[in-house]
């Protein structure tokens, strides 16, 4: 399959397909007529890469995850501790927006708490 192909069917964004290709890591990628070729392993692989920028990794901590994964089982505990460490920054971060609609939500409180002594008092 080619890029194209494998863009259009998989909806992966060419800008992956071509930072996968350059990182050297498509043992499997063979190269017909000047155009890569990817298999079904290609496209696993392609899929976590998606899924590690989704969840905010960069392009050099995709290709350090990837480069680990490739090495094989020894490098679970690093894969790991890489995964742990993105998960408990997005646990910071949601704590942080928590904390932020907190203070919305008491901002918006305080609001209709006046507007319904404001109201009793024109009744009066």
């Amino acid at each position: 399959m080619t890029i194209e192909e494998a863009h259009s069917r998989y909806n992966i964004p060419v800008e992956i397909l071509k930072e996968y290709e350059s990182w050297g890591l498509c043992g499997a990628v063979k190269t017909v007529m000047g155009a890569w070729q990817y298999d079904e392993e290609d496209i696993e692989r392609l899929s976590l890469i998606m899924t590690l920028h989704d969840v905010g990794f960069s392009k050099e901590e995709v290709e350090s995850y990837m480069r680990l994964l490739l090495e094989g089982e020894n490098t679970e505990a690093k894969r790991m501790k890489m995964l742990d460490a993105h998960r408990n920054g997005t646990l910071d971060e949601i704590h942080f927006k928590q904390r932020q609609l907190d203070r919305l939500d008491y901002l918006r409180y305080k609001i209709r708490q006046d507007q319904k002594e404001n109201e009793g008092e024109m009744k009066q």
